[in-house]
């Protein structure tokens, strides 16, 4: 067994420490969402939690970790008579981000089921992560059908497996901690909000603090276990730490006074629901049982707030997460009289915001090498003269939805037609390997001219393996949604980009409700750029089109052919993803010889490899050369006007068109 990174041995990273640890002390807390960049120890510091976790009584044999002081009544393994259990470390399960349905929740054997009337089940992750740990890294990735049943389970604490008629249910109550770099995408809301505690990593810029995360990580890849005996004390304590607080936290009161700050800190900065007021509440009382006191303090509702609230803030996809501290510290302050925020660390109690301090190798941030890449803008292509400032976007709308014609077969979204595993039925087959999804009439019908021959001779179906039958369904798929966007001179009226920019922006709002990817193409000066690869962050989208200055020729060709050259790479990665590419422009094409040509021969491209495409006109004045329709019939798609994007217009021609072109 691989010796995990010492929890005491992660370098700095004093938020994501003490979130972990406070849910240690009182799981109720409701789990961490880790934020942040890669390399910056987050799945480290994950991992290693799990070993300063205190042991578990289990019923002896019991596959789903029944405390054998309460046994689950409905355990499937049960009954279970109280009494004497087995003690066993806690457990940490990791949940691929592409794990199927039957590996989150167990599986249930549908042909014993139907033959023998037996409730033949293997339990999944949820049966393992129970009274544990469920893990899930890059969890933005994660697919909507996992999600809804990541929230079930973490709503009832239970998980249901029901297949035609036959239903399995067991305990499944959990500390989830998930992982993600905002730059793949968000969260759905109603995920966010399960969890309790939200923490911002980043790599220090401090080289000491460098220097000090690179000496432990390469000194425990030289030898992990001596380097794990070297912090074993420090490890120690810390366990022994948890254990006395949980012991403390039923005795921790939570007075009138910090109870009314709460609600007050929850009003003042407007979040949704009441669930943000109970987690503040079981974090303060936690922190001040972490701290070794019995009355939570306004220190404690402090740090609370600054762990519960900033993730539950955010009023659209593109809003940063965070949280104004002067506003927090007025609020404390108004509602809590002389007894106003204590921000000092060494206040009464030890501080209850403070994490474990550090070993004997100094401070730093973060257990792992940290990766980061530079944070500056990618500079646009034919920068230099006639550039102009930045446009901001208008206000957003809703726009209708937009769809690719047929049905495909990509990832599990909410856009275009395509065969999925969750869904309506639509027909039945013969199940290419394991049956998830039975179709139990044409199972029957598959069976029943046989019933005779096999000697079936009571009331039951004798039914084998070759009459199972998989069901078919019909769902949504996401999409990927490429904007190719005209940034040249002939584009530079504010009041143009400036709407331009804001249909653009409720295009994105729309992919990210849809789950799409997104990717950004511009073209200005005398080239093309891909201001965007194609991602799931439709946020970073909206701050790149935010930024884009204008001006320069108009390389129409070379945006075209930057964007079906994305599109090729694309394919290569993920076949599965049919793309949408939409065009805002207004048609004209400047620079180096043939430009009208080139653009021409370069649209056909499209036309010929079948790819649904739309055509933002932005030609403006009482002259119109009708340049953006021409591309448009050249692409093989359709345009529309820019003064009709505000009717949400864009979003209905391009289905109007799809659907003729199906």
């Amino acid at each position: 067994m691989t010796t995990p990174f010492p929890f005491t041995a992660v370098v700095g990273q004093d938020d994501l420490r003490l979130a972990l640890l406070l849910n240690a002390v009182s799981p109720a807390v409701g789990g961490v969402l880790v934020r942040g960049e890669k390399g910056t120890a987050k799945s480290t510091a994950v991992r290693a939690l799990s070993a300063l976790l205190p042991e578990v009584a289990v019923v002896p044999g019991c596959r789903f970790s029944c405390d054998p002081s309460a046994p689950d009544p409905g355990c499937p393994d049960g009954p279970h008579e109280s009494g004497g259990g087995a003690a066993r470390p806690a457990r940490m399960v990791e949940l691929p981000v592409g794990a199927s349905e039957d590996r989150l929740v167990g599986a249930l054997d549908i042909e014993r089921a139907l033959a023998e009337g037996v409730k033949a089940f293997e339990p999944g992750l949820l049966a393992d992560a129970h009274r544990g740990i469920l893990y899930v890294d890059e969890v933005n990735l994660l697919h909507d059908h996992l999600v809804d049943l990541l929230l079930d389970a973490a709503a009832m604490g239970a998980s249901y497996v029901e297949r035609e008629g036959v239903s399995v249910r067991h305990a499944a109550r959990f500390l989830l901690v998930g992982t993600m770099n905002p730059e793949e995408g968000e969260l759905r809301p109603q995920l966010l909000d399960r969890f309790g505690l939200t923490v911002e990593v980043a790599a220090s810029r401090e080289p000491d603090q460098r220097v000090e995360v690179v000496r432990r990580r390469l000194a425990y890849d030289d030898d992990p276990a001596a380097f794990a005996a070297r912090w074993a004390e420090e490890e120690a304590a810390v366990r022994a730490r948890i254990v006395a607080a949980r012991e403390l936290l039923p005795s921790v009161r939570l007075g009138d006074g910090a109870l009314r700050q709460i609600a007050a800190t929850c009003a003042a900065f407007e979040v949704d629901g009441m669930r943000a007021d109970i987690v503040m509440a079981r974090t303060a009382t936690a922190l001040a049982a972490w701290a070794g006191r019995t009355d939570v303090l306004a220190e404690d509702v402090r740090q609370a707030a600054l762990l519960a609230l900033p993730h539950r803030r955010r009023r659209n996809p593109f809003d940063a997460p965070g949280l104004d501290e002067d506003k927090l510290d007025e609020t404390l302050e108004e509602f809590g009289g002389d007894d106003g925020p204590d921000t000092d660390p060494d206040g009464p109690g030890g501080g209850g915001g403070q994490p474990p301090a550090e070993g004997p190798e100094g401070g730093g941030d973060a257990g792992a090498p940290a990766e980061a890449e530079g944070s500056g803008e990618p500079q646009p292509a034919g920068a230099g003269s006639g550039e102009r400032s930045p446009v901001g976007a208008a206000e957003p709308f809703r726009t209708k939805v937009l769809s690719v014609p047929g049905i495909g077969e990509g990832a599990a979204g909410r856009r275009s037609r395509a065969r999925t595993e969750h869904g309506r039925t639509t027909g039945a087959r013969r199940p290419g390997g394991a049956l998830t999804k039975l179709h139990l009439a044409a199972t029957v019908r598959a069976a029943a001219p046989h019933q005779r021959a096999r000697g079936r001779s009571g009331p039951g179906l004798v039914v084998r393996r070759d009459d199972l039958r998989q069901a078919t369904r019909e769902g949504r798929e996401s999409n990927l949604v490429l904007f190719v966007v005209d940034a040249s001179g002939s584009m530079a009226a504010r009041q143009r980009m400036g709407a331009v920019k804001g249909a653009v922006v409720s295009l994105l709002l729309d992919a990210y409700q849809r789950r799409d990817k997104v990717g950004l193409v511009t073209f200005r000066g005398s080239a093309a750029d891909v201001a965007l690869p194609p991602t799931s962050s439709v946020d970073a989208a909206a701050a790149r089109l935010e930024s884009l200055p204008t001006g320069g020729r108009t390389p129409l060709a070379a945006g075209l052919l930057k964007a079906h050259d994305v599109l090729r790479v694309e394919r290569l990665r993920d076949p599965a993803r049919r793309a949408l590419v939409v065009v805002v422009t207004d048609g004209r094409a400047t620079g180096g010889p043939e430009p009208v040509a080139l653009a021409s021969r370069a649209a056909r491209l499209f036309a010929a490899d079948g790819v649904a495409s739309v055509v933002v006109d932005c030609e403006s004045g009482p002259v119109r050369l009708g340049l953006a329709g021409r591309l448009a019939g050249e692409l093989g798609g359709s345009a529309v006007t820019l003064d009709e994007l505000r009717a949400d217009s864009i979003a209905g021609l391009v289905k109007d068109v799809q659907r003729r072109a199906a």
